[in-house]
C-alpha cells in the first residue's frame, strides 16, 4: 500500500520537471530582441550651397541639439568634420555641455583644412565639396586616405584626450574603415540609407537598415566569414520609410526622400509618421534587433530641424522610459554588437499597419548572404526585391581613388524592383496560379501574418482567396515557400516580370541555377528544392520558379 503514494509522488515530481523544462523551453525562444535608437548628429563647420548657413547658425544649431538631449536626458553622439575639430568653440561645447553618457566622434567627409594638415593638395570648389571625388574617403588613393585617418586622429585625441570611438560618413571605403578598426579600434560607423542618385550618392542593394560586418574588400557588402569582415559594425541611418522609400522616385531614376530625419514634412517632421515608424519598430518581429538613427546634421539649420526634433525626441523619451527602445551612443550599440554577434546576424523589418491607410504592407529580411522584401497593396502581393551578398566582389574604390563626381555602391540583384520598373510597370516575382490549359494568373493575397522562429528565423504565412495557404520562411542562407492548397490539382509557381527594356543580369538560366554577371563579377541564385524555366521569346516573363510537392528551396549563398 505504501508503493502507490511513493508513485503518485514521484509521477507529480515528474510533471513539474516536465512543465519546468517546457517553461525554459519557451523562455529560449521569447522575443529577447532590443531596440535600439541612436541619437546621431554630426557637425560642418561651413555650408558653401547657402550663404544664410552662417558658421554661426551653424554653431547654434549643434548647440540647441546638444540643449535638447541634456533637458531630455538623453545621450547623443556628435560626430566632426576636421575643420569642426579645430574650432574652439565646438571644442568647448562639446567637452562641457554634453549630457552625461554622450559621446564624440569623427564624420568623415573630407574638408580643405583636413587635406592641408595631411600635406595633400585640395582639389575642391570650396573648404568643403560635396562631390564624391573630393569630400569622401573614395576620392583619395590608399596611401592618402592614410594620412587623412593619421592627422585627424592625432588631433582628435590632442583634443579630448582619446581617440574616437565612431567613425561615420555617408559612405566610407573598406581600406579606410580596416585602418581605423585595425590600427585604432574603433568600435562602430555609420553609413547612408539605401538610395540612388540622392546627392550624387549611390548605395543600393545592401543591408536593410540595422547593421552589418563589412567585407574587407568592400565596405558596403556584408561579409559571410570572419575572416574577411572588418570587426566593426556598419549602422544604417537615416529610418527609411519601410514601405515607401523604397519605390519613391521610381520611374525617374533617382530615390526621394522619406525617412526619420525631422527636417521632412512626408517623413520625421510628420507627428503620425514618426508614431507609425516608432511603432513599428518597437513592436513588430524584428529577429536580432531592431534600429534607428535620430537626429539631423547642423547643415539644415535650427529653425528647419526644431519642430520635428523636439517632437521626435519627447516621443522617444516616452517610449525609453516605457522600456519600449533602449536610446544609447553609437559606440555602445556598436559594443553591444560585437559582444553579441560573431557575424552579422539575421534581421526583420516589419510594418503590417500603412499609416496612409491604403493597405500597404511589407517585411524585410536580412542576413549576412542576402536581403529581400516582400510588399502587398491590397491583395496584390509580389516579391520587391532580392539582392545577394558576397564578400569577394571588390569594390572599385578599394585601391584606387573615384575620379567622377557621384559615388556608386551596389550589390548583386536577383530583384531590383525600383531599377527594372517604370512608373506603370512594377517589376516583382508574384505567385501566379494555373488553370487547367496551363494559362497563368497572379494569385491575389490575404491578410498576412508575420511571426518570428527560432533560429533566427522569419515565417510569413497568408491565404489566397480561394483558402490555399502560402507560407515564406526565410533562414540565414536560403527560403522555402511552401503551399497548403484545399484542394488537389491546384498548380502555382513564382513569377519574375520586369518593365520591357530593361538591361537585366542574367546569363544562362537552368533548371537548378541562374547565372548572373554585375561589373564582371559572376555570381548564382540555386533552386534546390523545384525547378526554374526560362521565360519565353516574348518575354511576358523573365523566369518561372516551380516547385516540388508544394515545397520550393532558394538557396542563396551564391554556392558557398
Amino acid at each position: 500500500m505504501k508503493i502507490l503514494p511513493c508513485f503518485l509522488l514521484l509521477l507529480f515530481a515528474g510533471l513539474l520537471s516536465f512543465q519546468s523544462r517546457a517553461r525554459n523551453c519557451n523562455d529560449e525562444y521569447k522575443d529577447t530582441s532590443r531596440h535600439i535608437i541612436n541619437f546621431v548628429n554630426f557637425i560642418r563647420q561651413s555650408e558653401p550651397r547657402d550663404a544664410a548657413v552662417t558658421e554661426d547658425v551653424l554653431f547654434q544649431t549643434v548647440k540647441e541639439e546638444v540643449i535638447l538631449l541634456k533637458k531630455h536626458n538623453l545621450p547623443g553622439t556628435f560626430l566632426l568634420q576636421y575643420d569642426a575639430l579645430i574650432n574652439p568653440r565646438y571644442q568647448q561645447l562639446l567637452k562641457e555641455e554634453l549630457n552625461p553618457g554622450s559621446e564624440v566622434g569623427a564624420w568623415w567627409e573630407i574638408t580643405q583644412p583636413h587635406v592641408e594638415a595631411a600635406g595633400l593638395q585640395w582639389r575642391g570648389r570650396y573648404s568643403w565639396d560635396w562631390h564624391a571625388n573630393v569630400g569622401f574617403a573614395t576620392g583619395y588613393t590608399p596611401e592618402e586616405r592614410e594620412k587623412l585617418v593619421d592627422v585627424y586622429m592625432d588631433k582628435f585625441k590632442s583634443v579630448f584626450g582619446k581617440y574616437p570611438a565612431s567613425v561615420g560618413s555617408w559612405f566610407i571605403d573598406a581600406h579606410t574603415l580596416a585602418y581605423l578598426y585595425d590600427k585604432y579600434h574603433i568600435v562602430a560607423s555609420c553609413n547612408c540609407k539605401d538610395q540612388i542618385g540622392t546627392d550624387g550618392y549611390t548605395l543600393w542593394g545592401g543591408y536593410w537598415n540595422q547593421a552589418y560586418y563589412p567585407s574587407r574588400l568592400n565596405a558596403y557588402m556584408p561579409a559571410q566569414t570572419t575572416a574577411m569582415q572588418i570587426g566593426v559594425p556598419v549602422f544604417r541611418m537615416l529610418g527609411s520609410d519601410p514601405i515607401y522609400q523604397y519605390e519613391s522616385g521610381i520611374g525617374t531614376g533617382m530615390s526621394h526622400v522619406i525617412t526619420l530625419e525631422p527636417v521632412y514634412e512626408k517623413g520625421g517632421g510628420d507627428k503620425s509618421w514618426v508614431e507609425w515608424f516608432l511603432r513599428s519598430l518597437s513592436e513588430e518581429p524584428c529577429l536580432s534587433f531592431a534600429y534607428a538613427q535620430a537626429g539631423q546634421e547642423n547643415s539644415f539649420t535650427w529653425k528647419a530641424i526644431k519642430p520635428g526634433l523636439e517632437m521626435q525626441v519627447t516621443i522617444i523619451d516616452s517610449l525609453r522610459r516605457a522600456g519600449k527602445v533602449t536610446v544609447e551612443t553609437l559606440a555602445e550599440s556598436g559594443t553591444w554588437f560585437r559582444d553579441k554577434f560573431p557575424v552579422t546576424p539575421p534581421t526583420a523589418v516589419t510594418a503590417m499597419h500603412d499609416y496612409r491607410n491604403e493597405e500597404h504592407k511589407t517585411v524585410w529580411y536580412n542576413s549576412r548572404f542576402y536581403r529581400t522584401n516582400l510588399y502587398w497593396e491590397g491583395p496584390e502581393f509580389r516579391f520587391r526585391d532580392l539582392h545577394l551578398f558576397d564578400e569577394a566582389y571588390k569594390s572599385a574604390y578599394l585601391d584606387k581613388a573615384g575620379t567622377s563626381t557621384q559615388c556608386i555602391y551596389k550589390t548583386l540583384p536577383v530583384l531590383d524592383g525600383f531599377s527594372w520598373s517604370t512608373e506603370k510597370d512594377l517589376a516583382g516575382i508574384r505567385i501566379v496560379q494555373f488553370d487547367k490549359s496551363g494559362k497563368a494568373a497572379v494569385v491575389k493575397s490575404g491578410a498576412p501574418a508575420v511571426k518570428a522562429l527560432p533560429g533566427n528565423r522569419l515565417e510569413v504565412e497568408w491565404k489566397d482567396l480561394r483558402g490555399n495557404t502560402f507560407r515564406f520562411t526565410f533562414s540565414e542562407d536560403h527560403f522555402d515557400i511552401s503551399c497548403r492548397p484545399v484542394s488537389k490539382g491546384f498548380k502555382w509557381a513564382l513569377e519574375l516580370h520586369t518593365a520591357p527594356g530593361v538591361v537585366l543580369p542574367f546569363r544562362t538560366i537552368g533548371q537548378q541555377q541562374i547565372e548572373a554577371t554585375a561589373d564582371n563579377f559572376s555570381y548564382s541564385l540555386y533552386c534546390t528544392k523545384g525547378h526554374i524555366e526560362k521565360g519565353p521569346q516574348d518575354k511576358q516573363y523573365v523566369f518561372r520558379l516551380y516547385p516540388d510537392n508544394d515545397i520550393l528551396r532558394i538557396a542563396c549563398t551564391n554556392g558557398r
